[in-house]
């Protein structure tokens, strides 16, 4: 019975996805009630059940696309234990991504970046403000809003470059010691968090 109810839903959601496909464009904004035609689907197979709520049931419309592109781009900065940069506009951040160094504009395509440790620097003016950063996310919506989240940050200018020596230090030969693989896992990570300090403070 339910294996026949899954088809025909899915058969019927299939079938209103291909008619409304071509009307329907890519778009910032999250709908505010579930698919009208998945609703009917569902009603179909399973009369005696309330259809299931999805995540973007319980989504706060995003604010609207900005026809033309803004001249600043606003950025949210924040860690598990603080709040870095609220609503900040500025002309330009880059992060350090696992692909590899981004720059972000107003205007950027919606994107969502892993972080790796480095450098992010936020452009405001002629001022420049460079964090370092372990790792996180950054989220770049349509309407020029980044939400860049860190598992730890420091101001560059607050790191002591012989603490990171030190550091570096030690995490190299733990890693040469290390046994198990936890015990290499765990001094690798630290040999790459140091060394991105240390080449974030010489470069």
């Amino acid at each position: 019975m339910l294996r026949q109810a899954s088809r025909l839903l899915s058969r019927s959601v299939a079938a209103g996805t291909s008619k409304s496909a071509t009307a329907r464009g890519f778009s910032t904004e999250v709908p505010s009630t579930i698919d009208s035609t998945f609703v009917e689907s569902w009603k179909k197979v399973a009369p005696n059940m309330d259809p299931p709520q999805t995540p973007s049931s319980f989504m706060k419309p995003r604010p609207s696309t900005a026809s033309s592109i803004p001249t600043k781009l606003t950025v949210n900065f924040v860690l598990p234990y603080a709040s870095e940069l609220s609503g900040k506009e500025v002309d330009m951040v880059i992060i350090p991504a696992t692909t590899g160094q981004m720059g972000v504009l107003p205007g950027h395509v919606p994107t969502i970046a892993e972080l790796k440790p480095g450098i992010m620097s936020v452009h405001e003016g002629t001022d420049v403000n460079k964090y370092f950063v372990s790792s996180g996310f950054a989220f770049l919506h349509a309407n020029s809003v980044a939400d860049i989240i860190a598992v730890e940050a420091v101001p560059l200018e607050n790191i002591d470059a012989s603490q990171v020596q030190k550091g570096l230090a030690e995490f190299t030969q733990k890693l040469a010691a290390a046994s198990t693989d936890l015990e290499k896992a765990e001094a690798q990570i630290g040999v790459e968090v140091h060394s991105a300090m240390n080449a974030a403070l010489t470069g």
